[in-house]
């Protein structure tokens, strides 16, 4: 996301917060398809610059002027009302132009780096109404989403499909890359090697993937109806990475789950590929420090339920003991003799598969 939209929130000009999902669903309202991409399209097309404005509560108190139409909406007409030079003002659930030929009068107070006087009006519209204002600029050729206190022009759907694929392309390396050392760190913890090095390139791996996968949902949000592929693979691609990776964190971090990922959460992509960064959010010293694996990870592929799994680790605390332990011992702590049989036999395949 661009750099308008933490992570998490922004905070906007009321003091409110701003999610990525609530900034997603207005990149869906302008995607490619639909009929308001198609109409601000059109009036970039025909070399119109224009100002247009989503109606809310807040909205009619910053206009003068202009003439109501209340018409539905249609990519045509507002074409045609572009040419004018006020703002348009549409209605909220975008199926009507309420007015035209608009004066917008935000308080000129308001803090903006624009230079143009369409894309000041804009935003400050935006943040003092708290809705959304779309400037289109001739000059730069550019359409300028103002939404609230986030700024973000579009991309050409050309350019768009050009930066997913390359994501794609790097997402698919990255992911065969995460596999491959997800393999090695599961046959080091098979021979009951601790190895914090491999986790942290797991770890390591997993958050890239995740990282650009976050670039790629942008992406395809705004490339609506063109992105249907683009989603599907997404989801191949990235399924239980994840997981695989939280549990990596949950065998190896000397902090907790949630604590560890606030830290890795807070990581750039350069970031991530620091291993003393890693390191500092597992609680580490560096990457040749010993330890014990708890054995979330590996637990988790045999037929335990997590809360099974869960209990064998808070009775051990080490999954070495886990894999030398006997099936009478598994017994007692499950009180079933099968459950008991079972583990043992899935824990000395994987070994002997490792091995």
């Amino acid at each position: 996301m661009a750099k308008e939209i933490q992570k998490h929130i922004v905070e906007d000009s009321r003091g409110k917060f701003v999610t990525e999902d609530e900034f997603f669903s207005v990149l869906r309202t302008v995607a490619p398809g639909t009929n308001f991409r198609t109409a601000l399209n059109g009036a970039l097309r025909i070399g119109k610059g224009a100002l247009i404005v989503v109606e809310n509560k807040n909205v009619s108190s910053l206009f003068e002027g202009g003439f109501r139409i209340n018409a539905t909406f249609t990519p045509q007409k507002l074409m045609e009302l572009s040419k004018m030079d006020g703002a348009i003002v549409l209605s909220s659930d975008l199926k009507r132009i309420v007015y035209a030929n608009v004066l917008l009068a935000p308080d000129s107070k308001i803090n903006t780096a624009e230079t143009g006087t369409r894309h000041k009006a804009a935003e400050r519209t935006a943040k003092q109404a708290g809705t959304l204002a779309v400037a289109i600029s001739e000059r730069r050729h550019q359409i300028t989403l103002f939404y609230k206190n986030i700024r973000y022009t579009l991309i050409d759907t050309g350019e768009l499909l050009r930066r997913a694929n390359e994501h794609m392309q790097l997402l698919e390396k990255q992911r065969d890359l995460f596999d491959k050392n997800v393999e090695k760190l599961t046959g080091a913890e098979l021979r009951k090697n601790f190895s914090l090095k491999q986790a942290i390139n797991v770890i390591q791996k997993g958050y890239l993937i995740q990282k650009i996968s976050e670039d790629l949902k942008k992406y395809s949000t705004e490339l609506g109806s063109e992105a249907t592929l683009i989603k599907i693979r997404l989801k191949e691609i990235t399924s239980g990475v994840e997981r695989e990776t939280d549990l990596v964190i949950k065998d190896y971090t000397n902090f907790n789950l949630k604590r560890s990922k606030n830290f890795l959460d807070e990581y750039t992509c350069d970031d991530v590929l620091l291993q003393d960064n890693v390191c500092k959010a597992l609680d580490f010293d560096n990457p040749n420090t010993q330890g014990s694996i708890k054995g979330w990870r590996v637990l988790s592929k045999t037929s335990l339920t997590d809360a099974e799994v869960a209990q064998l680790v808070k009775e051990t605390g080490d999954f070495g003991k886990i894999l030398e332990a006997s099936e009478r011992f598994f017994e007692k702590i499950f009180d079933d003799k099968e459950k008991a049989k079972n583990l043992k036999g899935q824990l000395e395949k994987m070994k002997a598969t490792y091995s």
